[in-house]
């Protein structure tokens, strides 16, 4: 058994500076993240920042808040426009970038928003920035000097980094999509148009829903968190496989023929079973969260394949990925890295790399993940107004305690606090759903009649 007490910043969390446009994030915010980025990237060199955006209405506005703040402090912004959070990455750590920005609440509804920053090497800003960048949205950090006269930043239309990206995602592919039906949810976010493309490029059938964003309905009933619309998809149409994306597609989850779910765990099982194969696995092991099923773990013992554990969050996947020399690693939500190819989770890559074990096993979707027996999982999400408080309870603890020794090695119990939302988080995994049920709602039950619920 596994639990864990989360600590995120200020401002950011494990994912980026993220909630309410204007309310939580709002333009002053952002305006000073690029104020602070344009200045400390600045001091010995014109400073180059790349920046991209999601499907939200607010992207735009904090998209043009970030650029005056780059530009004032004299920085070169460089614009992708819509694009994926993995596609700045590639951009930045292939590319004369000293930082990048992505622009979105990845699967959170549309009216909250998020900035998400990369290191020029394509991985998540380092805590220390991050801190000095906090310490100067409350005024701990004196004022900024501006750039004056020629020194003034200017804004560049840089939407050919967005097609390299596009051409290296198709490049990674080793077989032909001819004859294949497959289904692509879009979640009315930053894939709308890469994704179709790039399977049609390599010869897919395709058929696409959440193509159609607004503004106002990116995750709406669509993408990786709604995933019965895809599955829905797959069966009425008799297509090979699907694949359902995020708001800024660092996440995808898989749908087979059967209209069956693969979650995140299942990708890094079939994945990392047939890396291991092919001899492409490294060191014989892959990461995982916490988060991740028990079957999983099972599973990858009968293959002796080797598991390491890591706390909530892709950046900690990674973390651990490049401390240990891992080539695979990943979270039951859909984040998978696949570190040959790319410095953070990938939704298209992901799909890329199930596409190669599906093809080459010659078995229907619906076989690739025999030998996995996935526990029932259930989650219950509670807000809170005292996030520490309700996770240091010592009845809440004890009520865990009660469902740890009740489940034994069949299963698992976590709680821990969101760390983007006011949410205490009570999962629960057993080989039974109503043993989950009964252990879960008894955690979040006595989290309630503690008085920390929010209503």
């Amino acid at each position: 058994m596994e639990y864990r007490i989360y600590k995120v910043g200020k401002y950011f969390g494990t994912d980026g500076f993220r909630g309410e446009a204007n309310k939580v994030l709002t333009v002053e915010h952002a305006f000073k993240v690029g104020r602070y980025l344009g200045w400390h990237y600045g001091k010995e060199h014109k400073c180059k920042v790349v920046l991209g955006k999601d499907t939200r209405r607010s992207s735009y506005m904090l998209e043009y808040a970030l650029v005056a703040g780059l530009t004032s402090s004299g920085a070169d912004a460089y614009l992708l426009h819509v694009t994926t959070t993995p596609s700045v990455s590639y951009v930045v750590r292939t590319e004369d970038f000293d930082c990048g920005i992505m622009i979105s609440a990845s699967h959170n509804p549309y009216y909250d928003n998020g900035i998400k920053l990369i290191n020029s090497r394509g991985e998540k800003m380092s805590e220390s920035i991050i801190a000095d960048i906090e310490a100067y949205i409350d005024g701990i950090i004196g004022e900024l000097p501006y750039a004056t006269r020629e020194n003034i930043g200017c804004t560049i239309d840089y939407a050919g980094g967005r097609n390299r990206y596009t051409g290296y995602i198709i490049s990674l592919a080793r077989n032909s999509y001819k004859d294949f039906n497959i289904g692509l949810d879009c979640s009315n976010g930053s894939t709308w148009m890469l994704a179709k493309s790039i399977f049609d490029a390599l010869g897919a059938h395709t058929f696409v829903i959440g193509n159609s964003p607004t503004g106002f309905n990116i995750n709406k009933d669509c993408g990786s968190t709604h995933i019965d619309s895809l599955r829905s998809l797959v069966r009425d149409k008799g297509l090979d496989i699907g694949f359902a994306f995020d708001g800024d597609a660092d996440r995808c989850i898989a749908v087979d023929d059967k209209g069956q779910i693969l979650t995140g765990d299942h990708i890094l099982y079939l994945c990392g079973s047939y890396m291991k194969a092919k001899g492409e696995l490294k060191k014989n092991t892959v990461v995982t969260t916490v988060m991740s099923n028990t079957g999983l773990y099972k599973a990858f013992d009968e293959k002796n394949i080797a598991c390491v554990k890591t706390d909530v969050g892709d950046k900690y996947v990674y973390e651990a990925m490049q401390k240990g020399g891992y080539c695979l690693g990943g979270e039951e939500s859909g984040h998978v890295i696949f570190s040959k190819f790319a410095s953070t989770g990938d939704g298209l890559i992901s799909a890329i790399k199930v596409m190669e074990v599906f093809i080459e096993s010659k078995l229907p979707s619906s076989g690739l993940c025999t030998g996995l027996e996935y526990y029932p999982q259930l989650t219950k999400n509670i807000k809170v107004d005292d996030k520490d408080a309700a996770v240091t309870d010592s009845d809440v603890l004890e009520a865990v305690k009660y469902a740890e020794d009740k489940l034994g090695d069949d299963g698992k119990v976590l709680l821990r606090k969101s760390g983007t939302e006011p949410v205490v988080r009570v999962t629960v995994e057993a080989k039974g759903e109503d043993l989950c049920r009964t252990l879960a709602d008894r955690i979040a039950d006595t989290i309630i009649k503690k008085g920390y619920e929010v209503k």
